[in-house]
């Protein structure tokens, strides 16, 4: 009987055991389902002690994995904060650009436009019709001419400014300007600075003149990533004139005065694409084929250079020496040659610039962006600054029919 108990009592306690093993195990399954399995078998096989270990055990990597993830969490939302960061640094750098050309756009317009010279830009010069519209002299012309020898910009003299359009702005004109005569001249030129600079004329000849620069488009330049350059459209390498003639002519009816000092005239339309011909001059041919004018870029033989010719204007209203436009103070004479009764006859200055024939189509104007090297925008302007006794002899030559 005693043992029977005893066995029942042994019985009872194993299932116990094992009863309590099995809850401990199931709390395990809850908290930790990854480990519940080990600490089931702990428990089996040592008792409540070593089960009670073993759903510790589970508990601790449970709680580990817990941290692990917290962590994991907070680093993701760290690189979350990080990734939205730089999101936020490109996008307020996208807006920098945007603001930067923007402002580019609104300073230097035209940059969305910027396009090559079409080919119908250019015209073989054997298909040009010769023609000879100049208005013969008559008795009371003025035959002479008067020459300034001012070189070819030996020195460089180039920026992409136009103080008499834009005064005191860089890069006013957004394509580059060859310089020949006053050493000084930039965006803050006025008539102080000019007069107390230098020259490359002869005779102390401080007058500015310029004109935008021709480029060979097949060359690399070094301002392609410059204002006036690249940045406005303006690619290849400059070429400089082989020749520079700037002289002042007389009239086909009537004799000069002399020019005042400090007038101001430019000649031709920049933006002649889009303001259409009105006051567009370009005038272009080759050697050996000078009664052929053309206001497309002229393909030239072999043998023969490309030549511009820039012709301004002679009729000054004998009052102001600059205007609000630029050019109702000093216009062109009309076809025959006659200028306005109330205003002066005086010297026309005609640029001439002769170049080494380029390669096929690959040349090309420096323009605003916008006018996409369009040959009917050359142009040029002038000042002029030179002692009253220059003058007089200019205007004393012309009138004498003598070349001086």
């Amino acid at each position: 009987m005693i043992t029977l108990v005893v066995t029942l009592l042994v019985g009872c306690g194993v299932v116990l055991a094992a009863g309590t093993a099995a809850a401990d195990s199931s709390a395990a399954d809850s908290s930790a389902a990854d480990s519940s399995d080990d600490a089931a078998l702990a428990a089996a096989e040592a008792g409540n002690d070593n089960a009670g270990n073993g759903a510790d055990r589970g508990r601790d990597r449970n709680s580990r994995a817990d941290r692990n993830n917290q962590d994991q969490n907070r680093t993701g939302r760290g690189r979350n904060r990080d990734d939205r960061n730089r999101a936020g640094r490109n996008n307020n750098d996208d807006r920098n650009n945007d603001n930067n050309n923007n402002k580019d756009n609104k300073d230097f317009p035209g940059r969305d436009k910027i396009a090559k010279a079409s080919d119908d830009d250019f015209v073989d010069i054997k298909d040009v019709e010769p023609g000879n519209d100049r208005p013969k002299n008559d008795k009371d012309a003025s035959k002479g001419s008067f020459v300034a020898h001012c070189g070819t910009n030996a020195n460089n003299h180039r920026n992409s400014d136009n103080f008499m359009v834009t005064p005191g702005k860089r890069n006013g004109a957004q394509h580059v300007h060859d310089y020949v005569g006053n050493l000084s001249t930039d965006a803050d030129s006025d008539d102080n600075s000019l007069h107390a600079a230098g020259t490359t004329c002869d005779r102390d000849n401080k007058s500015t003149f310029f004109w935008p620069v021709l480029r060979a488009t097949d060359q690399d330049g070094d301002d392609a990533d410059s204002d006036g350059g690249g940045k406005d459209g303006n690619f290849g390498k400059i070429l400089r004139p082989r020749t520079a003639d700037l002289r002042f002519l007389g009239n086909p009816n009537s004799k000069v005065v002399a020019m005042p000092d400090d007038l101001q005239i430019i000649m031709g339309d920049a933006k002649a694409k889009t303001n259409g011909d009105k006051n567009a001059k370009a005038q272009w041919t080759c050697t050996g084929f000078e009664n052929r004018i053309t206001d497309k870029y002229p393909l030239c033989p072999s043998g023969s250079r490309l030549v511009r010719i820039l012709d301004f204007p002679s009729c000054w209203d004998g009052e102001n020496l600059d205007s609000a436009d630029h050019r109702s103070h000093v216009l062109f004479p009309d076809d025959n040659g006659n200028c306005r009764d109330d205003f002066k006859v005086i010297p026309q200055l005609r640029v001439t610039l002769t170049f080494d024939r380029p390669n096929g189509r690959n040349f090309a104007l420096d323009t605003f962006p916008d006018q996409q090297h369009d040959p009917r925008t050359d142009h040029s302007d002038f000042m002029n600054i030179a002692d009253d006794s220059v003058l007089k002899l200019a205007a004393d030559c012309i009138n004498s029919g003598r070349n001086c």
